[in-house]
């Protein structure tokens, strides 16, 4: 190498017997190399020069004794950190101010350790365990009552009721009817297999229908209106021998006036106030 290739390439002053930076084959002053090419420290805005350490994280530089916690300015070179809107932070602060707290033991879910959320919180892996075995339930299913949460073979050991139906454990929900349990989905009309849950019905020798097959199966038929008679919503109807009507249609076959609490006579399949039926044959 020449003496002139020993020269610094932005200023061009010798270099011989001084430091010298090297960049991409060509050499620069230290002046001049600080000058042209140095980061700027996040932290000081001031030049990052060639004899310091330049730290680096995500395009951002920092001097080395200026790569410290935002919160408690503890040093970061060689340790773990995390970032935060931009601010840096080591793990313990970081863990203070922004991580997650476990809902049963309300300590800090430390950033690396496995988090499960649950209903909404979040729970550390060893605080999220079965009430009866103790175990971990992890990613398994998980049933909730007030007493604590279950893994599903505990639940069902402890607390399951079947249904009276497919014999199958009821997790949730469910109905009662007769005093026995049975899922939504199983408790269906005897006669044309539709879902019952949140439906009218009539039961039948302990068999539950909807209102349409049992007033076609079973439901008594009014004299008067030939249409079903259910007594359902507390409606009233009458008997009189081997007939009933519906209290609407219990009426003088001639005025129509209502019998409902009143005498009345009858002749054949007729049946008269006294007033109408006190000009016919009638038996009472």
């Amino acid at each position: 190498m020449t003496a002139t290739q020993f020269d610094c390439q932005y200023c061009t002053a010798s270099l011989l017997g001084k430091k010298y930076v090297l960049k991409d084959d060509h050499l620069y002053c230290v002046s001049c190399y600080d000058r042209v090419f140095s980061n700027y420290c996040e932290e000081c805005k001031e030049p990052i020069e060639s004899d310091s350490k330049d730290l680096c994280y995500k395009g951002r530089h920092w001097h080395g004794g200026c790569f410290n916690c935002a919160k408690c300015n503890h040093s970061l070179v060689e340790k773990p950190f995390a970032a935060k809107d931009e601010r840096l932070l080591c793990t313990e602060c970081y863990s203070n101010q922004c991580s997650s707290k476990c809902f049963h033991c309300k300590k800090t879910i430390m950033p690396g350790s496995r988090k499960m959320e649950f209903k909404g919180s979040y729970w550390h892996e060893t605080c999220l365990v079965c009430e009866h075995c103790r175990q971990p339930i992890g990613t398994k299913p998980v049933i909730s009552k007030e007493s604590g949460n279950y893994c599903v073979p505990c639940f069902e050991k402890e607390f399951a009721h079947y249904c009276n139906f497919c014999k199958k454990v009821i997790t949730s929900g469910g109905i009662t009817f007769h005093d026995q349990p049975w899922h939504k989905e199983c408790f269906l009309c005897s006669g044309c297999r539709k879902e019952l849950y949140e439906e009218e019905l009539m039961s039948r020798d302990d068999y539950p229908f909807c209102l349409d097959c049992y007033n076609h199966l079973y439901a008594k038929k009014c004299a008067a209106c030939s249409k079903p008679i259910t007594g359902l919503r507390g409606v009233k109807f009458i008997c009189f021998q081997d007939r009933q009507w519906h209290s609407d249609c219990f009426n003088c076959g001639r005025c129509s006036i209502s019998l409902v609490g009143e005498g009345f006579l009858t002749q054949n399949e007729d049946i008269f106030c006294r007033k109408c039926g006190s000009g016919v044959d009638t038996d009472i």
